[in-house]
């Protein structure tokens, strides 16, 4: 199965719990993120949310949705929220939340497989395709919390890790994610 490494950082000039907190209510994305058309409980998980699993279906720019569920593996409120996704797309998501002087820095990795065979069988020749469906899905997403804030993104950034990393920030993220 094809493997994709993504990494997105949104810079807001928003309160750090804000964001966070607009993030970890996962059942209010499809209010305010125009790409996710449902968001649907299958298990609460545990008191602290651990366990949580959750189904979503995103609408991406490209003529298809996916879906699949995420089960939440570890939070650091508000400092982390990590997940374990399967179904359409299986591997890790993780969302860390950084306090700046003038807002909050999240950065966003999406370390996954896609299972559809379809996709599978096109992605050698479809994956810069792929790529940039992940980065539009991503950069809405951005807007999209800056909107539902009432607060300015000040900065986004995308980088796909799956390939060989092309200068020293890559390497060195790389290195430590």
């Amino acid at each position: 199965m094809p493997e994709y490494k993504f990494v997105t950082v949104w810079t807001f000039d928003a309160l750090l719990e804000r964001v966070y907190a607009a993030i970890a209510d996962t059942a209010k994305w499809s209010s305010w993120w125009q790409n996710i058309e449902r968001v649907e409980m299958v298990s609460p998980g545990d008191a602290a949310g651990i366990g949580r699993v959750e189904r979503f279906t995103f609408r991406t720019e490209l003529p298809y949705k996916l879906e699949f569920e995420t089960r939440v593996s570890r939070l650091e409120p508000p400092f982390l929220i990590e997940g374990q996704a399967r179904g359409e797309l299986e591997g890790v998501g993780r969302w860390t939340f950084t306090r700046l002087e003038n807002g909050t820095l999240v950065n966003y990795l999406w370390n996954v497989r896609t299972t559809r065979w379809w996709m599978n069988l096109l992605a050698p020749i479809a994956r810069p395709l792929f790529v940039r469906n992940h980065e539009a899905v991503m950069r809405n997403g951005g807007n999209d919390l800056a909107k539902y804030l009432h607060a300015r993104l000040l900065s986004t950034e995308y980088l796909d890790l799956s390939a060989e990393p092309t200068n020293a920030a890559e390497r060195s993220y790389m290195e430590h994610a």
